[in-house]
């Protein structure tokens, strides 16, 4: 069999050698840790549970969000990329492809949800129906619409990753360069149905904890948020192949040069939805709007604020603009790690304020022990995706291109 460096040096798709692009063995070290993440995340939300149940579901909200998010925003990016092409997104299918390959687990993590959502929303209660502007979107905030809105977002968004999915794993088995048109006539109008979808999913799931609150950009800006935290992954994982075969003579300077560029378009991307959020309610100084962000710049909040507008767009924003930075694996590294950890500060800012009347600090400990054994299972999953297939699209017409990409 011929190694890695061999195989990329012959520059001709149907040559390469599938066997010669499999999943490093380290792949099954970091499943193993990866489930005692889980594990021991998983401990201290049970001990949460039995201790505060409403803690429970709001961090378990919280994890969820923060990984189906990486999920989605990796299903944007293989949508994208099917239409537009280019080197970046070569490198990138394989661990794109097996995180959106999560997709029906996330649904399955999903039911604890169910459990708590009386805790969560004030719509399900029984109470709502004493509420007048509740009363008057009950036909649309109900358990039993929304479960069913759940269940077809999550239909949409698993049809076009499978169908993607299996239009790909054949080009793998023959190198017929139709499959590529055929991928771009379901990419085409998935893009707007994921669109959507995400858009009515962030009413839904988060934007309805306060069912007194609207913004009309609410859902962009969820759409920037899943598409940074999937490139943060992205980056964060493919420095880890990049140390190792067959990966090491694959992946170059280049391809997180542009996953770099791609990420820094996303920071100023997220920080412009975010501020013309904010400038919009508070110049407007409406009742029903401006106290959803009273409840989060007061009262102890403002602190937590002030970090998110420094680590989640000034400082990677700073570090973003360095060509040298962006085409330095072990440096890029940080920068995505840093945007990971800030993608979960700001969901838990978006949440934990919005229960003004029962706040436990004593009790935060459990948003971050939910994203623990959330990611910790995530990621075991996606890794035994990861090894199923080649580590690149080995008949892809593009693929000697991205292989020379510099």
């Amino acid at each position: 069999m011929k190694s890695a460096a061999a195989v990329v040096a012959d520059q001709t798709p149907r040559r390469f050698d599938p066997a010669a692009f499999n999943a490093p063995p380290d792949v099954d070290r970091l499943r193993v840790l990866a489930l005692g993440g889980a594990a021991g995340g998983a401990v201290l939300l049970v001990i949460g549970l039995l201790l505060r149940p409403d803690y429970f579901f709001r961090s378990y909200l919280v994890g969820w969000m923060l990984w189906t998010g990486v999920t989605l925003g990796s299903l944007a990016l293989v949508l994208l990329h099917t239409m537009t092409r280019g080197s970046w997104g070569i490198a990138a299918r394989r661990v794109l492809e097996a995180a959106v390959r999560t997709l029906p687990w996330m649904l399955l993590l999903a039911l604890p949800l169910a459990f708590g959502l009386q805790r969560l929303y004030p719509w399900s209660r029984p109470e709502a129906a004493h509420d007048e502007l509740l009363r008057g979107k009950a036909a649309y905030l109900n358990p039993f619409a929304f479960g069913l809105r759940f269940l077809f977002y999550f239909a949409v968004w698993i049809f076009l990753a499978f169908a993607l999915y299996r239009l790909a794993a054949r080009q793998d088995r023959e190198a017929d360069p139709a499959l590529i048109a055929r991928m771009k006539r379901i990419a085409a109008p998935g893009i707007v149905l994921w669109a959507l979808c995400v858009t009515f999913a962030a009413v839904d799931w988060l934007m309805s904890l306060d069912p007194r609150w609207y913004s009309t950009i609410y859902g962009v800006w969820l759409m920037g948020s899943v598409g940074l935290s999937a490139l943060a992954f992205l980056i964060l994982m493919s420095a880890w192949l990049w140390r190792r075969e067959p990966m090491n003579g694959v992946l170059q300077p280049g391809h997180f040069h542009d996953w770099g560029k791609l990420m820094l378009a996303f920071t100023m991307l997220w920080a412009y939805f975010s501020f013309s959020q904010f400038l919009i309610i508070w110049a407007g100084n409406l009742p029903e709007e401006i106290e959803w962000y009273k409840r989060r710049i007061t009262g102890g909040w403002g602190p937590v604020a002030f970090i998110i507008v420094l680590f989640h767009f000034a400082v990677p924003f700073l570090l973003l603009l360095s060509r040298d930075l962006k085409r330095n694996p072990r440096q890029l590294v940080f920068v995505a790690g840093l945007m990971l950890t800030m993608r979960l500060v700001d969901l838990f800012w978006q949440v934990e304020p919005g229960f003004a009347n029962d706040h436990a600090p004593a009790f935060y400990w459990m948003y971050a022990a939910a994203p623990l054994a959330l990611g910790g299972i995530w990621l075991w999953i996606f890794l035994g995706e990861l090894k199923k297939r080649p580590l690149i699209p080995i008949n892809d017409p593009d693929l000697p291109e991205a292989l020379a990409h510099e």
